[in-house]
């Protein structure tokens, strides 16, 4: 018998979503080449989020220097942009500036460090402008910066925003198609039209749950469909959304920086993803090691299990994926040790040791007459809270008063150009002291994000050990959502009031410690740090969103939580793969000498649908890679 529609059809929107990206990529890049030309030939020269600046200099007898700083670089000191005179065609009159951030330029005379003018503007990609440095007319000593734009840039953002929309209106189609299927009046029509057997697997490989029996009667009646699953969809669901994301980032996100990871405070999509993967990983060790639990398999045989995984998880990610290859063929004096999946390893078996030291083997389901009372779920396990919290008390204090040499106590910024470059060299303050002197200079991650924007010269790796602390406490958090559901199963009101408290308790735990700021908090949310903030404002995020994929997915199952369910189905395997073969085609293909957001786009789009449609695939076939 032939394949059911529905397999087809999420094969065919897949396929049809990359056509229509592929040509949103020649349209664009017909509109930019059509653009491009009306350029003059220095505007050639620009690469991906740079705009040209002509500086003219209209002084009587005054030379200058022009300044910069990115708005992105708190406390940072101004950098040289160019230096001009009175001749306005000079070489050293043209300048290229960066347009991903608001920038000031400031202006100083070259006889002194006195400022003439500063002026604070956004410039786009691709754009021609003129900087006018003059007196005013009034015969006054006063300069005065006017900016004018000879060449309006086009919309960079373009690409992005049709691409969404495509995607968006695919998303649409296939939901509305998998609720019309669940309606009893189309599965009566499709029991009347067609054999009972394939409407069985039309339904179900829509649904992506296992066969079940009996869709219709012998006597050609058809049962109502109530199937229960037998895991939570909205876990694999919210696994596989946190994984597309990252696949996708770590593929370039088309080039734009808010698809790049913060080069320090803040946040940007790019450091949403992995704590939340570490969030759910957290929630799925609690159902796990529960139900074995419960089925009387011993602590110790599942300790060696737990501590098996760990060491395999570790090893992938030294050997297999392992950064600092960009550096050429590694050898033991330069390997990175620490890394995503060491880190996922480490803490996977951290928050799985102490699970399996103090948790108590739950009844499924939970007896209903029970008496309740509010912190039931967390009261009963107060010896994992107790050592939580003595290790983020560790965390504090190795942060804070542990003494870095050359560095201010307690230290938390880039270091580089940053702070006025008083501290050019405490890149992450006591985090990055104890990589260093651990795990030594070779071993951590040689080219971290605060150096696009802080110029820091010190390697730092924000997947260093003092940081696992944090990825623990998050973890421990998702925890604390596995013991929730556990609890109040089949209670949705119960699961639903609880998620939405604790992300409203890590919110405000949020606002205080950070006071509302990017950099003027107490701590503020950093990911290159695992700032407890960090941690704190992640876990608000992922119980608010595991409370709404958790409702529309397992409690009113108006979504199945495709096509996010079938990567997360087979997480191990997108994420290794997605690593190994990311220089090859059609993951990856040669570009022309100065690409485009849209090429970019294009490009990292569909190795990332590709991804999506191996994981369906994988999925269809039963086949999982687990370890």
């Amino acid at each position: 018998m032939g394949l059911a529609w529905p397999t087809c059809a999420h094969c065919l929107c897949l396929l049809s979503a990359l056509s229509l990206v592929l040509l949103v990529s020649c349209t664009s890049s017909s509109i930019s080449s059509q653009h491009a030309d009306s350029h003059s030939k220095r505007s050639a020269h620009l690469k991906m989020d740079q705009a040209l600046l002509l500086i003219n200099n209209e002084l009587p007898s005054e030379k200058f220097m022009v300044f910069w700083r990115s708005d992105q670089c708190f406390q940072c000191l101004y950098q040289t942009l160019a230096i001009s005179d009175q001749r306005i065609e000079r070489a050293s009159d043209v300048a290229v500036v960066d347009t991903r951030h608001p920038i000031t330029l400031q202006i100083n005379s070259t006889s002194g460090k006195t400022a003439l003018c500063r002026i604070h503007y956004s410039f786009r990609e691709y754009g021609n402008y003129s900087l006018w440095v003059k007196t005013n007319h009034s015969g006054t000593k006063d300069v005065t910066c006017e900016i004018i734009i000879n060449l309006n840039p086009g919309y960079t953002n373009l690409p992005i925003v049709i691409a969404f929309f495509i995607y968006v209106a695919i998303f649409i189609l296939l939901s509305l198609g998998s609720f019309l299927l669940r309606l009893n009046t189309i599965q009566n029509w499709l029991c009347k039209r067609i054999n009972p057997v394939e409407t069985d697997r039309l339904i179900n490989s829509e649904l992506g749950s296992p066969n079940r029996a009996d869709l219709c009667s012998q006597d050609a009646h058809c049962a109502t469909w109530n199937t229960v699953p037998q895991r939570l969809r909205s876990l694999d669901t919210f696994r596989g959304l946190s994984l597309i994301v990252m696949v996708f980032v770590n593929y370039g996100g088309g080039g734009y920086w808010f698809f790049k990871h913060q080069s320090w405070n803040g946040l940007t999509i790019a450091d949403l993803v992995f704590p939340w993967f570490v969030f759910i990983m957290g929630t799925s060790i609690h159902l796990s090691l529960n139900t074995m639990l419960r089925k009387g398999n011993s602590r110790w045989k599942l300790f060696w299990k737990v501590l098996w995984r760990s060491i395999q998880l570790f090893l992938i990610g030294l050997f297999v994926i392992n950064e600092n290859y960009c550096r050429g063929p590694l050898s033991w004096s330069e390997i990175r040790i620490m890394g995503v999946l060491q880190r996922l390893s480490l803490t996977y078996f951290l928050v799985s040791v102490l699970e399996l030291l103090f948790t108590k083997s739950l009844p499924d389901p939970m007896p209903q007459n029970r008496t309740c009372f509010l912190l039931q779920d967390v009261i009963l396990f107060w010896p994992q809270w107790l050592i939580i919290l003595v290790l983020q008390a560790g965390w504090l204090c190795l942060t804070f008063l542990l003494p870095v040499p050359g560095c201010p106590t307690g230290y938390l910024g880039p270091g580089g150009i940053g702070d006025f470059g008083k501290y050019p060299n405490c890149t992450g303050g006591a985090a990055g002291y104890i990589d260093r002197l651990v795990l030594g200079e070779d071993h951590v991650y040689q080219h971290p994000s605060s150096n696009v924007v802080y110029k820091t010269t010190v390697p730092y790796d924000p997947e260093g050990i003092l940081g696992t602390i944090n990825s623990v406490v998050i973890a421990f958090l998702g925890l604390q959502a596995g013991k929730i559901l556990v609890f109040y199963k089949n209670q949705h009101k119960q699961v639903l009031v609880r998620f939405f408290t604790w992300s409203v308790f890590m919110g405000v735990l949020s606002a205080i410690l950070t006071k509302c700021s990017t950099n003027e908090g107490f701590i503020p949310v950093n990911k290159n740090l695992w700032s407890i903030s960090y941690v704190t404002t992640l876990s608000c995020f992922a119980f608010f969103l595991l409370m709404l994929i958790y409702f529309l997915v397992d409690v009113k199952r108006v979504w199945m939580g495709g096509p996010f369910f079938y990567p997360g189905m087979n997480s191990i395997l997108v994420y290794v793969g997605h690593e190994v073969f990311e220089n090859y085609f059609p993951f990856k293909w040669k570009m022309q000498d100065n690409p485009s957001h849209t090429q970019h786009l294009t490009q990292n789009l569909v190795a990332t649908s590709i991804w999506v449609l191996i994981a369906y695939i994988l999925y269809r076939k039963r086949l999982f890679w687990k370890i």
